[in-house]
């Protein structure tokens, strides 16, 4: 990362408040499946009746998953691409945003989640996520690297589009210090 490292940020500083998946909704891979909330809360040894039977309402802890893209579909390349020890994964829908004009950084990594749940999701709901509006970007050295923090909110909707839970996230996106420099 150059010496100007602050300044490198200032385009993505000033996209502050654009949602930069348009609204667009990316569903989830499977609507929720009876069998699928059963077996989530039973590794929890969950046993409270809103989860169970077939009209059962999905655990609110549950909600990011079921709005989860596919990882792979047939006929994709492979997700992961490196034999190497600790490799990541070539594409994932966890890996977060990187919208043109964000300073190029090779780490990252997850600072908070938070999610407003606004009304239940049942079994035979399908859902997806929308938008991805940054509502924070914040430029900032730190002992691993220098880059900058960043927040973001989505949407999970079930497919009557109406919003199940808001959720918000941070990151912090960076360049690694040399090794020699790093204390």
């Amino acid at each position: 990362m150059t010496e100007d490292w602050q300044g490198a940020w200032a385009p993505m500083v000033a996209r502050v408040g654009e949602d930069f998946a348009n609204g667009v909704i990316r569903w989830g891979a499977d609507v929720i499946e009876a069998g699928a909330v059963r077996r989530y809360v039973e590794v929890l040894e969950f046993d409270c009746p809103l989860h169970q039977g077939a009209d059962a309402v999905a655990p609110s802890t549950s909600l990011a998953s079921f709005a989860l893209p596919p990882m792979w579909s047939a006929g994709e390349p492979p997700v992961f691409t490196s034999a190497a020890r600790n490799a990541e994964p070539e594409r994932s829908p966890l890996k977060g945003t990187r919208p043109e004009g964000m300073p190029p950084t090779s780490a990252y990594m997850a600072t908070d989640y938070e999610v407003d749940y606004l009304q239940p999701a049942r079994v035979g709901d399908r859902l997806g996520r929308r938008g991805n509006r940054l509502v924070r970007c914040e430029p900032k050295a730190t002992k691993v690297g220098r880059g900058a923090f960043t927040t973001w909110e989505y949407e999970i909707v079930n497919q009557r589009e109406e919003v199940v839970a808001r959720c918000r996230f941070g990151m912090y996106h960076y360049a690694p210090h040399a090794a020699s420099d790093a204390q």
